[in-house]
C-alpha cells in the first residue's frame, strides 16, 4: 500500500465522521432539544458540512492518485 492510499482512507474516516455529525444534528435539531444546545448544535451542523465535503473529494483524488 501507498502512503497516498493509507492517507486517502484516514481522510475519508474523518469524511464519515463528518457526515454521521451532519446527520447527528439533523436529529438533535428536529428533535427540539439538542443536549448542546442550539447555538452549539448549528455550529456542528454548519462546520460537518464543508469539512465533509471537502475530506471526502480529497480522499477520492488520494486514492486515484495511489492507483495509478
Amino acid at each position: 500500500m501507498s502512503p497516498d492510499y493509507i492517507k486517502a482512507q484516514l481522510i475519508l474516516l474523518i469524511s464519515i465522521v463528518a457526515g454521521i455529525a451532519f446527520v447527528g444534528c439533523i436529529y438533535e435539531i428536529s428533535y427540539g432539544a439538542p443536549d448542546f444546545g442550539f447555538a452549539v448544535t448549528w455550529a456542528i451542523l454548519l462546520l460537518s458540512v464543508p469539512v465533509g465535503v471537502y475530506s471526502f473529494i480529497k480522499a477520492v483524488s488520494l486514492a486515484r492518485k495511489s492507483m495509478q
